[in-house]
Formats: C-alpha cells, sequence, structure tokens
C-alpha cells in the first residue's frame, strides 16, 4: 500500500473523531490544552487498536477470496466512505451542539467529560476503522504501520477539534466527515486501480 494512501486512510479514518470532538469541544465552557489531549490519547488508541482487530478478523478468511481480494477492499472502502458523506450531509443535528446526540448541550455543560464517556464516543467512531482492517486483511500492507498513522492522526485531529470547537462549530465537524468519506471512496478507487493496472 503506497504510503500517501496510507496517510489518507489515517486523516479519513480520523474525521468522523474529529467531528465529534468539535460537538465535545464545543459544548465545553472553556476547553483546556490538558482536557484536548486527554480526549485525543482516548481516541487515538481505541482508533489505532480497533483496525487491528478487524485486520485480524479479515485474515481468517483472507485465503479462501484471493480471486476478489482488491475487489472486497474497494467495496468496503466505498461502502464506508459513501456512508459517511451521507452523515457528514444528513440535517439531523437538532440540538445544535454538533454531537447528534440530541442532548442540547450548553454553557452549563460541565468543563470536562468522564474517561467512559469519551471512551464510548471514541468506540462509536472508531467502528469504521475496525470495517477498513477488515478490508486489509485482503491486500500487502503493514498493519501495524496502518494502525499507528490512523491512531496518531486520530490524536492530533481529536485534539484539534476539542481545542478549536468553540471557534469551528458543527458545520465544520460535518464537513470534514464528509471530506474524509470522499477520501475513502478514492482511497479504495486507487487500491483497484493498482490491482487491474498491474493485473493488465
Amino acid at each position: 500500500m503506497h504510503p500517501l494512501s496510507i496517510l489518507m486512510l489515517g486523516i479519513a479514518m480520523s474525521t468522523d473523531a474529529f467531528a465529534a470532538a468539535v460537538g465535545k469541544g464545543a459544548a465545553m465552557r472553556t476547553p483546556r490544552l490538558r482536557d484536548a489531549l486527554r480526549a485525543g490519547l482516548i481516541f487515538g488508541t481505541i482508533e489505532a487498536v480497533t483496525p487491528l482487530v478487524g485486520w485480524a478478523l479479515g485474515t481468517a478468511a483472507a485465503g479462501y477470496v484471493t480471486t476478489w481480494d482488491h475487489w472486497i477492499a474497494f467495496t468496503l472502502l466505498t461502502a464506508l466512505g459513501l456512508r459517511m458523506v451521507w452523515l457528514g450531509l444528513r440535517d439531523d443535528d437538532d440540538d445544535g451542539d454538533g454531537d447528534g446526540d440530541g442532548d442540547g448541550d450548553t454553557d452549563e455543560a460541565p468543563r470536562r467529560h468522564g474517561f467512559w464517556g469519551l471512551a464510548a464516543t471514541g468506540f462509536a467512531t472508531s467502528i469504521d476503522a475496525m470495517a477498513v482492517g477488515v478490508g486489509l486483511a485482503f491486500l500487502e500492507v503493514n498493519i501495524l504501520v496502518v494502525a499507528t498513522v490512523i491512531g496518531l492522526t486520530t490524536f492530533v485531529m481529536v485534539t484539534l477539534g476539542i481545542l478549536l470547537g468553540r471557534v469551528l462549530g458543527a458545520m465544520a465537524g460535518k464537513r470534514a466527515e464528509v471530506g474524509g468519506g470522499v477520501l475513502l471512496v478514492l482511497i479504495g478507487a486507487f487500491i483497484l486501480f493498482e490491482h487491474l493496472s498491474g493485473a493488465a
């Protein structure tokens, strides 16, 4: 897998976490660097582990579908990308807090979010990364490198999202998620192009 594709994948996988972090940051009175780093570490760790789990699950079946491996990776990445675009464009965030949870966070919200609350949100945003890990099991890729890049990118994006939540607002987070979905589709198309052009 091309290094640029790995970097793009890391960015794409971190955009939904970034969108959630923007909502969390907007709900805080004055987000502090310590809180932002803490959230980034939680999200980044979870986002790095889940593709490893997905890769392990996909590896178990990889030997049976070698003829269709790149098509499977392309289909998974494209489907996930389109889903992210759809979620980013969907106008159902009626509470205006940017996190889509309907709780209507205001300035009266607590300054900090609890560990388990952040972990639950981090896991929810990492389900796609697990599915991507399944798709990567059908490709020749160093999953440890990919997982590390995804984790570090998510750490940076979530930290920035928390700090910039007040400034960016919910719409910026939604646009980031749409951009991440488009990136996933492009990565899937690039992987398929590499395979087909190499087989030609």
